[in-house]
């Protein structure tokens, strides 16, 4: 079989501006072998649905990449031991326990954050309001009240930096981020072992071992991936003044503005599977053992799902057909508090006036996709008076 655009591709091309590849995928090798990632990539959105809810697609392999990095956990597990490990955590995080749990703490984040930056009038988006808010929300909700922000983001910038090394077929090594994060846990479950807190609750129904790979497992989903959701969102919002005054008059608006910002760039823009036996799909033929990666990114722009897929559109009337928090078993438990995190922080923000970027910025990255720097300029204006 040939695939010749998946040959011309590069690891350079998908990390830093994917999309027109990806078209030319999607149109011509919607399941095309790519040399550089060593594996087969799925671009429609079909198709990628279709691999996401496959049983014969895998993650449970130790080729995984963030099983590489951190261990067994809900993210490499399929069946009755993925539903194992995922239970004893995402029970808490169903819609309405998040609302009840985390809406006033988010909202105190949020006003700390942007108040003490309101007066100097311009800000980094990712280092001084989305990563804080992000590091303290999971902070919370492990329990790890004695562990500081700086720490818990060392941590998983180690954890991020192994998984997209991995991705791109470089040697990664996070073991004494990961050894750090360990003895944290193993002390917060000895201090508060009859504590209602998360990780005790967890350790209910795992071993140690298990607890610590699934609370590395959060901090990818509730730290690097939220923290590119809101500046993602950020930066889609601020990019035209129209959208901005959009969701200004319309503040109903706001949610979906968040959602489809999800769509037109999600955070976590590709997830491996590995396929449990020979199977054929959109024209390809993959072989038993094969990686199949998904590209949530290449999905949610199928112009078969989403009209003039490219164009951010805040009124899309099905923005919410992304794949973004995936689909199948493996759907992200914690969408809705990343999108409470989100959607407080724009609040907050576009409150401040003259709120514009402060220079350009694109998103970029090979797994975890977000602009590298963001920043952002208002008229200063006392915290209380926002």
């Amino acid at each position: 079989m040939s695939f010749p655009v998946g040959a011309s591709a590069t690891i350079e091309e998908l990390d830093a501006d994917p999309h027109p590849l990806l078209a030319r995928l999607r149109a011509a090798e919607p399941v095309s072998w790519i040399p550089a990632l060593g594996g087969w990539l799925v671009t429609r959105h079909d198709l990628a649905l279709r691999v996401l809810r496959d049983t014969r697609y895998t993650v449970d392999d130790p080729r995984f990449s963030t099983a590489q990095v951190v261990g067994t956990s809900m993210l490499s597990l399929d069946g009755a031991e993925h539903t194992r490990h995922r239970d004893a955590f995402a029970r808490r995080f169903r819609p309405a326990e998040t609302r009840a749990r985390f809406t006033e703490f988010v909202r105190a984040e949020v006003d700390r954050l942007v108040g003490a930056v309101a007066p100097r009038g311009h800000a980094e988006v990712r280092a001084d309001l989305a990563g804080p808010l992000a590091v303290a929300v999971v902070t919370e909700a492990l329990g790890l009240r004695d562990v500081t922000p700086a720490t818990i983001r060392s941590w998983y910038d180690a954890f991020v930096e192994a998984v997209s090394a991995i991705t791109a077929g470089r040697p990664a090594n996070a073991g004494d981020a990961y050894d750090r994060l360990r003895a944290k846990v193993e002390a917060a479950l000895d201090e508060r072992a009859a504590d209602d807190t998360l990780l005790a609750a967890a350790a209910r129904h795992l071993t140690t071992d298990e607890v610590v790979a699934n609370a590395a497992v959060l901090m990818f989903g509730g730290i690097d991936t939220t923290e590119g959701m809101i500046t993602n969102a950020v930066l889609h919002l601020l990019e035209r003044p129209d959208r901005l005054t959009a969701v200004r008059a319309e503040p109903d608006l706001l949610a979906p503005a968040v959602e489809e910002s999800v769509r037109l760039e999600p955070a976590a823009s590709v997830v491996d599977r590995y396929a449990t036996e020979d199977v054929a799909l959109g024209g390809a033929r993959i072989a038993k053992g094969d990686l199949v990666r998904v590209s949530i990114t290449a999905a949610n722009r199928d112009p078969a799902v989403f009209a003039d897929p490219d164009r951010y559109d805040p009124r899309r009337a099905n923005a919410d057909r992304h794949l973004s928090f995936a689909h199948g078993p493996h759907f992200c438990f914690g969408a809705h508090l990343a999108r409470l995190e989100t959607i407080t922080m724009l609040r907050a923000l576009i409150r401040l006036p003259e709120l514009r970027l402060a220079g350009p910025a694109t998103p970029r990255g090979l797994v975890f996709r977000k602009p590298p720097a963001l920043e952002v300029a208002w008229t200063p204006v006392a915290g209380r008076g926002l």
